[in-house]
């Protein structure tokens, strides 16, 4: 007889959200890390939770949605289980916009918000303000979403782990019972050799912390570059996407973030720099998660590919790979399927 129910190999994010979702339904879990939590692009410093744009709508989309609606209920459980803080909040963003075009196009993407996200979140076009925490617009206008939130990876993880331990969870040991392997980049390699197919790769990416209280303000997102305050009066800034580099840690690319971020914001001037981070995110050859069943191999499931939406799919994902593991429900989108992965692999080659 298993001595645990489920294994999770991995203690990033997937890995921990996933083994509380199959704790919490009475599952017993063993969590195996090789390194420490968060040893992987997971302990990064940003923790932007926001959603894709609201129009060509798909299953990565919807998921998406689910997950971010989810979030805010979830991460309370996870900080009551605890008694420790996610810093999860739902203060929305703002985006500049930066000509009539752009304009044209956020006013149709409001509408399209409307029915997408179910009356539960709004797009909103706004004229810029002139506030402190507001980014420069050469449009004058700004998007509004009150659907992203934050959190702060670190203390996330750290929630989550302290959620395990309090439910009698064991962490190190040997594999036991059904295997669920959120292993990153690592994984991803793994994967890749098992089929000898391309199923994904780590790009690295690098960010910044600052010291400044902005603990109350919306999170801003300009041209790719995340501007997040946290609880703590920091803000962190990321990040960048790298699929080539010479050194794992951080270098010169993060004073082009931070040079970009004051250009944004400009009420960032003059704020410490407390932090400079380094690490390398797996990213599926689709760019999707990869959850589901480990083809040929019974008993072993995968749960992949957060590259840059790790943290907000969290939620969706644990609940989804715990119906799997446990109660054999498969919920998952078919984009999402490793078998799907490496169907499209097979094709290209």
């Amino acid at each position: 007889m298993a001595s645990v129910d489920v294994t999770v190999r991995g203690a990033g994010i997937f890995g921990l959200s996933i083994a509380w979702a199959c704790l919490r339904r009475g599952a017993k879990v063993r969590v195996i890390e090789t390194a420490h939590p968060g040893a992987g692009s997971s302990g990064g410093p940003v923790g932007a939770l926001s959603p894709h744009v609201p129009e060509a709508w798909n299953a990565k989309k919807a998921f998406q949605l689910d997950s971010l609606l989810l979030a805010a209920d979830w991460w309370t459980e996870v900080d009551s289980a605890s008694g420790l803080s996610s810093g999860y909040a739902r203060l929305g963003r703002l985006q500049p916009l930066s000509d009539d075009r752009a304009v044209a196009a956020a006013r149709r993407r409001a509408d399209e918000a409307q029915v997408l996200w179910q009356g539960r979140a709004e797009w909103r076009v706004i004229p810029a303000a002139g506030a402190d925490w507001e980014p420069v617009s050469p449009s004058g206008w700004l998007v509004q979403d009150t659907l992203s939130a934050r959190l702060s990876p670190r203390l996330a993880l750290a929630a989550l782990l302290g959620a395990l331990t309090a439910g009698g969870a064991q962490l190190g040991g040997a594999e036991d019972g059904r295997v669920i392997h959120a292993t990153g980049v690592s994984g991803l390699v793994q994967l890749s050799q098992a089929f000898g197919l391309p199923v994904g790769s780590g790009v690295k990416g690098q960010a910044l912390v600052l010291r400044f209280d902005a603990r109350h303000a919306p999170q801003v997102f300009v041209d790719g570059l995340h501007i997040v305050p946290h609880a703590d009066s920091t803000v962190a800034v990321g990040s960048t996407s790298e699929t080539s580099w010479t050194g794992d840690g951080p270098d010169g690319q993060t004073d082009g973030l931070l040079a970009r971020a004051l250009a944004a914001v400009p009420a960032l001037a003059g704020a410490e720099v407390t932090a400079r981070w380094a690490g390398v995110r797996p990213k599926a050859t689709n760019r999707a998660p990869i959850l589901g069943a480990w083809p040929g191999r019974a008993g072993h499931y995968v749960a992949n590919g957060g590259f840059k939406i790790g943290f907000g799919m969290a939620p969706k994902v644990a609940e989804v790979m715990a119906d799997l593991v446990l109660d054999g429900r498969d919920g998952i989108p078919s984009d999402f399927r490793l078998e799907t992965l490496l169907q499209t692999a097979t094709v290209r080659r």
